[in-house]
């Protein structure tokens, strides 16, 4: 896959903050396009975070079959810090990214427009792929939604600003719901859409689960 290299990331977290600022500006919502294939990914971390394991799964849809991945491991070069996930994560899947097919949908374990800047990981990574991109996390980062109710497929809007940002959705009834927003290329109804897509009885889309599922079994075979 060719990535752009829009920016360094030699940066202190006050310059990532700066250029997050900047670089919002260039997120554009959309339409979700033909999925025909849908990429995954996921970092995991050392018990002391000083090393990672990033790994990529490719999907074919309607069936949700892998059909690639790929994985690396490295040295952890940014701090743990909210709000700025992309600058941690990113470099350890440049390599992976770069070596994995070009999908026609990304979904990250994350935030997108959900963000205290609007520019979460998964917008960065949509400018950097020119992809559509979703942010499916297990938390709340910004703003506020009720609760969906229990049965699977409720949803209520999150909002922040005064905006609504992305979706709470319950992706298995009785499980807590994920917190989807878009990256980049999508509006947050299109996000819910992409995730609606991918889901196949778990809590998790299964390009996130395949892909958290690899790191831990790659980290556990490497020790």
């Amino acid at each position: 896959m060719k990535l752009r290299n829009i920016n360094s990331w030699d940066l202190s977290p006050v310059e990532a903050v700066a250029l997050q600022r900047e670089l919002v500006s260039q997120v554009e919502g959309g339409t979700l396009p033909r999925v025909r294939t849908v990429l995954g990914v996921d970092v995991s971390y050392s018990r002391t975070e000083q090393t990672f394991t990033a790994c990529a799964v490719l999907l074919d849809l309607p069936g949700l079959k892998p059909t690639d991945s790929c994985c690396g491991f490295g040295k952890v070069s940014f701090p743990y810090v909210p709000g700025l996930l992309s600058f941690r994560e990113i470099p350890p899947l440049i390599p992976i990214l770069k070596k994995a097919p070009r999908p026609d949908l990304i979904i990250v374990d994350g935030h997108g427009i959900a963000h205290p800047r609007g520019f979460g990981l998964a917008c960065h990574l949509g400018l950097i792929t020119g992809l559509p991109t979703i942010g499916c996390a297990k938390s709340l980062l910004v703003g506020s939604c009720e609760k969906p109710e229990p049965e699977r497929g409720n949803m209520t809007p999150m909002t922040y600003d005064g905006n609504i940002v992305g979706y709470a959705l319950r992706s298995r009834k009785g499980s807590k719901p994920l917190y989807i927003s878009p990256g980049h290329l999508l509006d947050p109804e299109e996000a819910v859409k992409g995730v609606q897509m991918c889901l196949k009885g778990y809590r998790l889309p299964e390009p996130t689960r395949l892909a958290h599922k690899l790191t831990q079994q790659t980290r556990e075979l490497g020790k």
